[in-house]
């Protein structure tokens, strides 16, 4: 799977058992990038539900400021996971770069589930439309 180039409308956390939690991140799944005759791309997306499961130590840093820019969902560059050694466990470090604006996200979590939250649009841009995301919910 990839996430590159993809939207995050909303992010939320629910509390779990021991410390640990869900985060569950809205965003616009790019599955397919079309070739156009001109050059250019147009876009299969698909609205989504990214729920990444035992979250612990979730650091965060968003920056709108840096880069003059308009309040709206943000643009990841892809997720990446690596696995490091701690004293008692072996923890699945997750991290997702912020392309626009300036970012990063980055946890531990013992794994994910994606799932359609509407239907398929072919777009020219790589977000969706408030209305776009709202069909076929």
């Amino acid at each position: 799977m990839s996430w590159h180039d993809n939207h995050i409308h909303a992010l939320r956390f629910v509390e779990g058992q021991d410390g640990t939690g869900d985060l569950i991140l809205d965003l616009d799944y790019i599955l397919e990038w079309l070739k156009g005759d001109g050059g250019g791309f147009r876009f299969r997306i698909i609205p989504v539900t990214l729920t990444f499961h035992e979250v612990m130590f979730p650091k965060i840093a968003v920056n709108y400021a840096s880069a003059s820019a308009a309040f709206g969902p943000f643009m990841i560059h892809g997720i990446e996971r690596r696995f490091e050694k701690r004293t008692h466990y072996t923890a699945q470090v997750w991290k997702l770069p912020i392309t626009f604006p300036n970012g990063e996200i980055e946890f531990e979590a013992q794994g994910f589930t994606q799932r359609a939250a509407g239907a398929i649009v072919e777009s020219e841009g790589q977000r969706l439309s408030i209305s776009e995301r709202n069909r076929g919910t």
